[in-house]
């Protein structure tokens, strides 16, 4: 006889089905597991066998094999702990076959029984929900599985025991229910930053429309201050992305008790994160920060410091929202639409253009430090701003400054008009940063005088297409924020004003 469980080998953040056949059949004493099992899985056998015999559940000796089909997919990861166990549980009758056809199943197996959690739960109980079936899987995983959907049935027991009480009628597991994570309630608020008005104005642009925003600013000038208020003007993440980002963090083990939040990610990795730190991969190709950014904001304090190899392997998820891991066996791509927000100082030194400083570098010092950031990659970026030291006046008698809350409804508004005009056009983009080229020059025409003005811009500063186009999205942002249709000459000024100076940084480099 021969048991079937079906489980799921996980590609990215889909799942993809492998079914697991136990058979058992006279031969010598042992467990064999074949179908291209990694470490994790091979060791399956050792925890398999000793949870079976804390439950009490003698295996007879007899030889045990154990296929995952189809045999030419790779399988890792422990949790084909449980569907091993269930489907050798099976094949000796212990539970009924019948049973398990119905379910998926996924977990990892402790040496006394008890089943511990695994990360992918949340794909795995999608890709059961699209199978028609239902999840098994650790208590642990309970209450991320249940987002999966209203319908699908979940069981999410401690231990084996519990689970073969539930298949012979002498206990019940309940379906556990959706968590939500209870976050502070406050976060930083733009009200602490005293002066830097302008910088506040550009945090305000980039957040309505979803921009790249570089800050370029002396030592102690609240780069990092004004990026860490960026999450208190965004809007939540609406349901559909909420499912996406937590699918992320499912495959990459950091949904807490399995408990999801709507406020959107904020990543700040330190500036000596490798390749496979930033993008994704390493043995298992797990998602890297720019994945785990997903629908939110990854912030790059020091810009120059990280590898220039690191920075400029961003210039693909930057254009098509995704990062592609390939390797020599496969190929794993993760959604990465991510706002990038840096953080550098000026130079080295990192008071280059100050009152009263002299650099004994000279202007070498500023042109090596900024050529660290290669033009292409500050080609994508939309809007770069110098932030200067905060003046005695603001620290001394501030004026009362304008609270996060205030400019989170005009960033809400302004998202609003662009996600009516997105839907009436029938279009899947949700801001002005990810609209394409093609729908762009539609979408913002500027009248006779911003249209004569971006053309002289164009020719005396050099833009690029891609310049071309990203004044035109955050010139578009611009007039959302005023509530106007029509591009004027004062949208136009503006938004050349935020690329003039990320021009002439790209030629520093």
């Amino acid at each position: 006889m021969v048991a079937r469980v079906s489980t799921v080998a996980f590609q990215g953040i889909e799942g993809v089905s492998v079914e697991v056949q136990v058979m058992v059949a006279p031969g010598r004493a042992g467990i064999q597991i074949v179908g291209l099992p990694d470490k994790a899985v091979a060791e399956s056998r050792e925890r398999v066998q000793a949870a079976l015999h804390a439950s009490g559940l003698a295996l007879p000796p007899k030889k045990v094999t154990v296929n995952l089909a189809p045999a030419d997919l790779p399988k890792e990861g422990s949790h084909f702990d449980l569907p091993i166990a269930l489907g050798l549980m099976a094949a000796l009758g212990a539970i009924p076959a019948d049973a398990l056809a119905d379910y998926l199943v996924i977990g990892e197996l402790n040496l006394d029984g008890t089943i511990a959690s695994v990360a992918g739960a949340l794909p795995a109980a999608i890709s059961a929900n699209g199978l028609d079936k239902g999840l098994i899987c650790p208590a642990d995983n309970g209450a991320e599985s249940a987002w999966a959907g209203p319908d699908i049935a979940i069981l999410a027991p401690r231990s084996l025991i519990a689970l073969a009480n539930h298949f012979r009628g002498t206990q019940v597991l309940s379906r556990p229910e959706p968590a939500v994570r209870t976050l502070s309630s406050t976060l930083p608020d733009l009200a602490d930053i005293k002066g830097q008005e302008s910088a506040k104005r550009a945090l305000e642009v980039a957040a309505a429309g979803g921009h790249n925003l570089l800050m370029v600013g002396p030592p102690g000038s609240g780069k990092s201050m004004l990026a860490a208020r960026l999450p208190s003007i965004l809007p939540p993440l609406a349901p559909a992305e909420l499912l996406d980002v937590s699918m992320i963090h499912s495959i990459a083990g950091q949904l807490s008790g399995g408990k999801l939040s709507d406020r959107r990610p904020f990543r700040t990795p330190h500036h000596s994160a490798t390749m496979a730190a930033l993008i994704g991969g390493g043995l298992k190709a797990r998602p890297g920060e720019a994945s785990l950014a997903h629908h939110g904001i990854l912030f790059l304090d020091e810009f120059p410091e990280f590898s220039p190899p690191v920075l400029d392997a961003l210039r693909q998820p930057l254009e098509t929202g995704e990062c592609i891991i390939a390797r020599a066996n496969h190929r794993v791509s993760y959604p990465a639409d991510f706002q990038l927000i840096a953080a550098m100082n000026p130079c080295r030194c990192g008071m280059a253009g100050e009152p009263g400083h002299v650099c004994a570098r000279g202007i070498r010092c500023q042109t090596e430090y900024q050529g660290r950031i290669s033009g292409p990659l500050m080609d994508r970026i939309d809007i770069r701003i110098d932030v200067p030291a905060v003046s005695a006046s603001d620290l001394i008698r501030p004026q009362a400054a304008e609270p996060s809350a205030k400019v989170a409804a005009r960033v809400a508004l302004a998202r609003e008009r662009q996600q009516e005009r997105f839907a009436r056009l029938g279009l899947a983009f949700s801001t002005n940063a990810r609209c394409s080229t093609a729908v762009i020059e539609r979408l913002a025409e500027p009248d006779a005088g911003g249209l004569q003005l971006l053309r002289d811009a164009a020719e005396k500063f050099r833009f690029s297409a891609r310049g071309y186009h990203r004044v035109l999205k955050v010139a578009r942002t611009l007039a959302d924020l005023d509530g106007v249709e029509t591009l004027g000459r004062i949208h136009l000024a503006e938004a050349i004003s935020y690329r003039i100076a990320s021009e002439r940084l790209a030629a520093a480099a």
